[in-house]
């Protein structure tokens, strides 16, 4: 039974390792919750059942912190338009986007998806999609 939690345990690591890939707070919160949550659960009850109910629990919060820290740090850019801030059009080469306000080309391989960025020539804020 021990190799058992032991694989699950692992399993759910490597899970939440190709999640913390995710560049959006709200992506990084679920994985590190995900992963703290398998951890707590595998270890409080020493079943797997544990590991995956801690590991969803986790995953949850994790994504709930990270969407309100996401939404903090888009007021810190001010209010946003009705219906939120538009976003970039790709422009056929990887990493490389359409402003939605003057059609300039900007490297955007730096950002996150979803997340903003500011037009030179508008000072209007736009998403990555």
């Amino acid at each position: 039974m021990g190799t058992k939690i032991l694989r699950v345990t692992s399993a759910i690591g490597l899970v939440c390792l190709a999640l913390a890939s995710c560049d959006t707070p709200v992506g990084q919160g679920a994985a590190w919750g995900a992963a703290t949550g398998a951890i707590i659960g595998g270890a409080a009850t020493g079943h797997v059942r544990g590991a995956s109910i801690g590991a969803a629990a986790g995953a949850a919060a994790g994504a709930l912190t990270g969407a309100a820290i996401e939404q903090d740090q888009a007021e810190r850019y001010g209010p946003p338009p009705p219906g939120g801030f538009p976003y970039a059009r790709w422009a056929g080469t990887p990493g490389l986007y359409y402003s939605p306000y003057t059609g300039r080309v900007y490297d955007l391989r730096g950002v996150p998806p979803g997340g903003l960025t500011r037009d030179v020539d508008t000072g209007r804020l736009f998403r990555k999609p």
